[in-house]
C-alpha cells in the first residue's frame, strides 16, 4: 500500500484543477441533455400539430389525441407527459415556427448531402438541439410572452446576458412596463 502522507507539492493545484474539470463536464452534460430534451419537446409538439391538421374536427381531435398521449406516455415514461405538458409542447412548436428552426438547422449544416437529408427526413434531434440554447423552463416562461417580437427579444437577451430563468422572469416582469411591443 502506498503511503498517502507523501504528496507532491502541487497536489492542491492538481486536485482543484480536476475538480474544476469535473464541474465543467457535468455542467456541459446537463446543458446538452437539456437542449436535447427541449428539441424533443419541440418535435413532439410538431408531431401533435401535424396529426391534428390531418384530422377532420381539429379541436375535438386535438383534445382526444393529447388526452390519449398523456395517458400512454405517462404510463411508459412517468411524470412530465400529462395533458398540460403536451399542450405546452404543442404551443412551443407553434411559438417557434418550423421554418425558423429549419432555417437555423440548414444554415448550420455544412455539406449538401446533410442538407438534402434534412429536407427529405427532417432534422435529427441533435441538429434541433443546436437551435435551443436555453433550458426548457426558460422556453416555458417565454411562452407566456404573447407577442412574437417581444418573445424573440427576451430570448435573445437571455442568451446574450446568460440570464437564469429567475432573471428572465424578473426581466419580463420589469421590462414589460417599459417596452412597448
Amino acid at each position: 500500500m502506498t503511503d498517502l502522507t507523501i504528496m507532491p507539492e502541487n497536489y492542491e493545484n492538481i486536485r482543484s484543477g480536476i475538480v474544476e474539470l469535473l464541474k465543467a463536464a457535468r455542467s456541459a452534460a446537463a446543458r446538452n441533455v437539456n437542449s436535447i430534451m427541449t428539441a424533443t419537446y419541440w418535435e413532439i409538439g410538431r408531431r401533435i400539430v401535424q396529426t391534428e391538421q390531418q384530422g377532420e374536427s381539429r379541436a375535438d381531435y386535438g383534445e382526444q389525441l393529447i388526452e390519449r398521449l398523456a395517458v400512454d406516455l405517462t404510463k411508459q415514461f412517468g411524470r412530465g407527459f400529462g395533458n398540460a405538458s403536451l399542450w405546452r409542447m404543442r404551443a412551443f412548436f407553434l411559438a417557434w415556427p418550423e421554418d425558423r428552426i429549419l432555417a437555423t438547422v440548414l444554415r448550420e449544416s455544412s455539406n449538401s448531402s446533410a442538407i438534402n437529408a434534412i429536407r427529405e427526413r427532417g432534422p435529427s434531434v441533435d441538429q434541433l438541439a443546436a437551435c435551443f440554447s436555453l433550458p426548457w423552463s426558460a422556453y416555458i416562461r417565454l411562452l407566456a410572452v404573447k407577442k412574437p417580437e417581444a418573445r424573440n427579444f427576451y430570448e435573445a437577451e437571455a442568451l446574450r446576458a446568460g440570464w437564469t430563468v429567475r432573471q428572465l422572469d424578473r426581466q419580463i416582469t420589469v421590462l414589460r412596463t417599459y417596452r412597448s411591443f
